[in-house]
Order: structure tokens, then C-alpha cells, then sequence
């Protein structure tokens, strides 16, 4: 099921896990009605923009979230959160969706940059990958940084200075 020009269902609900376990990753049809706004909202306008994107996890169970050590109250179990990556010819640069999420101005929830070599006083030039969230009304505009403190506890931060990414 297409739901927008470049993005389906399956690519915004596939996770291996869940196949593999056998646990259920079906979206509720008001899931998907969500993750239509999400993908004609904010993903189609950052794919025309900056090319292919790769969706790396999108909706999740919230039995999928848990056993994958995120929380049932995360943002991917309201179909409101994709984490994504930038990649061509074999190369890895995820700060053009950020970059071009700020050019266009567009209306987002969350944008965490999420590890590569940030640390806490450091922002990142290579994040990991970047996860992206939208939703239907009262978005924040909120973007942070995660990062590994000294104990590997995974921390957030708003971004210091966005001049210097």
C-alpha cells in the first residue's frame, strides 16, 4: 500500500524482529491513516529534497518496543516516529536530512540526532542515523543530540550550535 509518491506501509512497518519472533507489527487503520499524514507531511517533502532515504525502524508494537529495549511509550508505537539514514554511493551522511529539515522549514516534533561522534558537549557532523517525529497537532519543533555519557547511559541535549554542523 502506497502512502505517498515515494514511501508504503510495509517500508514504514518492516522490522525483522518482529518477523522473526513472530510478534505482531500490524497497524490499526487509524495507524495508517497516521503514518499516511506522516509520510505526505514530513517524509515526501525531505525525500523530494534531498534524494533516497532509508527507513530503518517506523511503527513498532508496543511488544515489539519493549523487547527491542525501547519503551511502549515511545513515539514509533503512536505512528509518529521514523529513524532514518542518508546514504549514496556507499556513503553515509545523515546531517542533509537534518539540514534539509531545517531549510524547508518544516513542521516536525522531535528531530534527535542520535550518536556518531557527539558527546556532551560536542554536536554531531555524522549522527548514526536521525529519528524524525510528526504528529497530527502540538508538534514541538524540538531538536537534541544523543549521546553515550560515561557510563554508556544513552543521554539527550539540545543541539548547541547549529552553525557549527
Amino acid at each position: 500500500m502506497r502512502l505517498s509518491k515515494n514511501f508504503t506501509l510495509k517500508e514504514l512497518t518492516r522490522s525483522n524482529t518482529a518477523l522473526r519472533l513472530g510478534i505482531d507489527n500490524e497497524p490499526s487503520k487509524e495507524g495508517i491513516l497516521k503514518l499516511t499524514l506522516l509520510a505526505t507531511s514530513l517524509l515526501q517533502p525531505l525525500r523530494n529534497a534531498v534524494g533516497s532515504l532509508r527507513i530503518t525502524s517506523g511503527y513498532r508494537s508496543p511488544q515489539l518496543s519493549e523487547v527491542i529495549g525501547s519503551s511502549s511509550n515511545s513515539q514509533h508505537c503512536r505512528y509518529e516516529a521514523v529513524d532514518m539514514q542518508y546514504v549514496k554511493r556507499g556513503k553515509m551522511d545523515n546531517i542533509k536530512i537534518y539540514d534539509a529539515l531545517i531549510d524547508l522549514d518544516l513542521d516536525y516534533d522531535q528531530c534527535i540526532l542520535e550518536f556518531g561522534n557527539a558527546t556532551e558537549h560536542i554536536d554531531p557532523t555524522e549522527p548514526d542515523w536521525i529519528h524524525l517525529s510528526w504528529k497530527v497537532v502540538d508538534n514541538r519543533r524540538q531538536t537534541l543530540v544523543a549521546y553515550k555519557d560515561e557510563n554508556n547511559k544513552t543521554k539527550y541535549r539540545p543541539i548547541i550550535n547549529y552553525n557549527c554542523i
